[in-house]
């Protein structure tokens, strides 16, 4: 599927030799990740070519005369789907030209030289973990040395991320966005503008029944259990009083399996809980607490008389999505470091036989997006394992894509 790229602000630069170039602000997930010129995505195109042929997507042409406006908007569109459709290849996205380039372009639009550092990464039950790095490792690289740290099997790595995490001194916590494999942990959390972020390893699966694949590895154990805890703490999982007295007794009896396996029958348990936020539905204005997971999308919303509906909206039933960012940036010398101030997600859903548009007004969109994106896929897995000619359900899947 598509990586949250797009291109939303350009800026003219001055050149040594007394010319003009433009330079563009890529952002992903909502974030700066780099500003880059044409020339040098034109070059890692090429080097792109060279291993994979023709099967990328194709590159916007070169200008030889003078850009008008609508030129330079084409080109800028243009490079926002490139960068959409070249991501969409697994084996592109692991390899080293492909690698290689975006952690330089990370590096130079901040500043950052490659040396070594140290980084914290913060478990679920809010210790962290020292870990010895380069300032140019890659999220991928810095999960496997903080996986050798604490014992955790490397074949399990695939349910686990690092995630930019915001804490709250009243206790509150907002995951903010999972980094990508190729994106560098530490240039992310020293470039972000935003108080209090920091790295933190949580797992990454919204299926609650793939705790089972895990129960082999202790490591594993631990930071799923850490995570049920902080969980219900948070109150993003949901116990009843009965549920909750025997958790708390599991828990000092510090039963681990028996604790998740209760855990399990729990109301959102294992889902993402985004930060308040607002929606068309019923009516517009209305405000929403976001929780996914499980295949669905569960809304706690709060109507004009203050009184609340829980909505669940079932994956099986969406049939796309899309992210729009709807402001402007005006700071053309100096783009603003996110765009998450004003993010719509939208998405298309079958009920009563026909379908209809429910709009989501969150900053964490993204997340949004991205948890869609994870439920679809491990559904899609899951019954390929069950059904291995159900292979082509992949073209019927819900599709995401962004908006202007």
């Amino acid at each position: 599927m598509k990586m949250h790229f797009c291109i939303p602000v350009s800026q003219q630069r001055p050149d040594a030799l007394g010319g003009r170039y433009v330079l563009y602000s890529v952002y992903l997930d909502g974030f700066l990740f780099c500003k880059v010129r044409y020339s040098q995505l034109h070059r890692w195109n090429e080097q792109l070519r060279r291993v994979f042929g023709n099967c990328l997507p194709p590159f916007p042409p070169k200008y030889y005369l003078a850009m008008t406006t609508s030129m330079a908007d084409e080109r800028r569109d243009q490079l926002e789907q490139y960068l959409q459709n070249v991501t969409m290849d697994p084996n592109m996205l692991r390899s080293d030209v492909f690698v290689d380039f975006l952690k330089l372009v990370q590096l130079d639009t901040f500043s950052i030289t490659t040396e070594k550092a140290s980084l914290d990464i913060f478990l679920p039950d809010g210790r962290s973990i020292k870990v010895e790095i380069l300032t140019s490792d890659t999220a991928e690289r810095v999960l496997e040395v903080v996986s050798h740290k604490i014992g955790l099997c490397q074949e399990l790595l695939g349910y686990f991320g690092l995630f930019l995490i915001r804490s709250y001194k009243e206790g509150k916590l907002s995951v903010i966005k999972k980094l990508v494999d190729f994106e560098l942990p530490y240039v992310s959390l020293r470039s972000s503008e935003v108080e209090n972020f920091k790295v933190g390893l949580r797992k990454w699966y919204l299926d609650p029944s793939l705790d089972s694949r895990l129960m082999d590895c202790r490591a594993a154990v631990d930071l799923i259990y850490m995570q049920a805890i902080q969980d219900i703490e948070k109150e993003w999982a949901k116990p009843t009083e009965v549920q909750r007295q025997k958790l708390e007794a599991l828990q000092k009896e510090d039963n681990q399996a028996k604790f998740l396996e209760l855990s399990q029958e729990v109301w959102h348990y294992g889902y993402v809980q985004l930060d308040p936020c607002t929606c068309d539905y019923p009516e517009p204005g209305c405000g929403t607490v976001l929780s996914v997971g499980n295949n669905e999308i569960s809304c706690c919303i709060t109507l004009p008389d203050n009184q609340t509906q829980d909505v669940i909206f079932q994956m099986n039933r969406v049939k796309c999505w899309q992210v729009t960012f709807l402001g402007t940036l005006l700071d053309t010398d100096g783009p603003q470091q996110t765009l998450n101030q004003n993010l719509e997600l939208r998405f298309q859903y079958s009920e009563e036989s026909h379908w209809q548009w429910f709009v989501l007004y969150t900053k964490q969109a993204f997340l949004l997006s991205s948890c869609l994106k994870k439920m679809i896929s491990e559904k899609m897995v899951k019954q390929a394992a069950e059904n291995p000619e159900m292979e082509g359900l992949r073209a019927l899947s819900p599709k995401p894509w962004l908006g202007d």
